[in-house]
């Protein structure tokens, strides 16, 4: 189980408990069946409970189809204890095998035993309600401290984490609207269980994304005997951070089904449930964002979404994720009225004043362990970005102490800032289109 703490008060979100039965597994002995036959196929030999381990169940679930598997001499016993089936050693025989190809023909997945669709979304529709919700204006703030953000773009961040609603950021380049974007996964509390897979009308869907997902020790012994109540066909892990940009397609969205391997792999904003999927760079995209928006106008309002199999079978899918469109196109341009009014919540990551670019510079210099003078950037504005009209942007600081510092070692100089190596910075990070006229003299 995972605990976090709310309202002073312990929560505690359950992890789903083992089946004892193939009936509590909510799959059909067929599924069983050819998943433990594969594992065997590849393993030779396997004792009971090893193979259960496997399957990530008891062996109280496996034990109707291995003794099926006997019966049909597709397995045999070749040792084991007297202590029970589950200690017994079983070989594939070469019947086993035949058949066994026949299974490989029609999927190749070979791992945990799948969920099933109904169990995965009524846990979903149990542990959503109960996700903590804990962004308070302290956490909020402490959260995004690393940041120089106003109190009114802090205000509006921390009840749309609450509501886990759709938030558009947007705002000139360079203003930290990526970095908003990622440290809203901070205050995400709690953790979440998924499935290494799921199982839809007899297919399989791998649902765990090892980029993505973050897996967490569950604290109970490994093994699978009576002492074991998780069921291990879910992971626990942190609520997950799925980022796309300007390489996301429509494709995404949608299941991916390998030819070879025969089973789907889930779309990216079904392996971001439960967390934060944000979609960098929005409008960059290889397609209209109208045909995005278009397909996600019902997910992000009823919070279910429908996918497809290859056999033309619609199902849904719980779509509880929390989308961040960060981009630095103005959203007129982009989505309509009738789609801004479905993201709920909108937050301008507007340029920094003086002041602000000037605190960025201090801390920043912090970061890198060189001294700060305030006259140094009173200076830098005065002498180079007010003459070019230069827009100030909150990634500026950081990206010239950088170019200064790589200079300096470059000159062979101590890491330290002065207004020569400020200059030269600007000088190859800004781009100057002026025309300088050639000298005749």
């Amino acid at each position: 189980m995972s605990t976090v703490a709310g309202d002073d008060v312990l929560q505690i979100l359950p992890h789903p408990k083992a089946p004892v039965t193939w009936e509590e597994s909510g799959l059909s002995q067929d599924l069983l069946l050819q998943l433990a036959l594969k594992h065997l196929h590849f393993a030779g030999e396997l004792v009971g409970n090893d193979l259960a381990r496997r399957m990530g169940v008891r062996f109280s679930v496996v034990e109707p189809v291995v003794d099926q598997l006997k019966n049909q001499q597709h397995v045999e016993i070749v040792g084991g204890s007297v202590t029970g089936p589950s200690t017994f050693r079983y070989r594939i025989t070469d019947a086993g095998r035949t058949r066994v190809g026949v299974f490989l023909r029609h999927n190749q997945y070979v791992g945990v035993a799948p969920v099933p669709l109904r169990q995965y979304k009524h846990y979903l529709s149990e542990w959503y309600p109960r996700a903590p919700r804990t962004a308070t204006v302290e956490r909020v703030r402490q959260a995004f401290r690393q940041l120089v953000l106003g109190d009114k773009v802090l205000d509006q961040l921390g009840p749309a984490i609450n509501a886990g609603h759709s938030l558009f950021v947007y705002g000139p380049p360079g203003n930290g609207k990526t970095v908003i974007s990622q440290a809203i996964r901070n205050l995400l509390d709690g953790d979440i269980a998924i499935p290494e897979a799921i199982e839809v009308e007899g297919q399989i869907v791998r649902l765990f994304d090892p980029v993505n997902h973050e897996p967490l020790p569950l604290d109970e012994p490994t093994g699978l005997d009576a002492s074991s109540s998780f069921d291990r066909r879910w992971l626990r892990c942190r609520r997950p951070l799925v980022m796309v940009g300007g390489e996301l397609t429509l494709d995404a969205l949608e299941l991916t089904y390998n030819q070879v391997s025969g089973f789907y792999s889930a779309p990216v904003q079904t392996v971001a449930n439960g967390g934060v999927l944000v979609i960098d760079d929005f409008g960059r995209q290889r397609f209209e964002a109208r045909d995005f928006l278009n397909r996600w106008i019902v997910p992000l309002e009823n919070r279910v979404d429908f996918l497809t199999l290859q056999t033309g079978q619609k199902f849904e899918l719980p779509f509880m994720t929390l989308v961040v469109f960060a981009t630095n196109i103005r959203p007129a341009e982009l989505v309509d009225e009738a789609f801004l009014r479905r993201i709920r919540y909108k937050v301008f990551a507007e340029s920094p004043t003086v002041e602000d670019f000037a605190q960025i510079f201090e801390m920043y210099c912090g970061a890198k362990g060189v001294n700060y003078s305030r006259s140094l950037v009173d200076d830098l504005l005065q002498s180079y970005f007010r003459p070019r009209r230069i827009p100030l942007r909150g990634c500026q600081p950081r990206d010239l102490i950088e170019q200064a510092l790589s200079m300096a070692e470059y000159l062979g100089k101590p890491p330290a800032l002065t207004s020569e190596l400020l200059e030269a910075a600007c000088a190859s990070y800004f781009v100057d289109d002026r025309e300088v006229p050639p000298s005749y003299a």
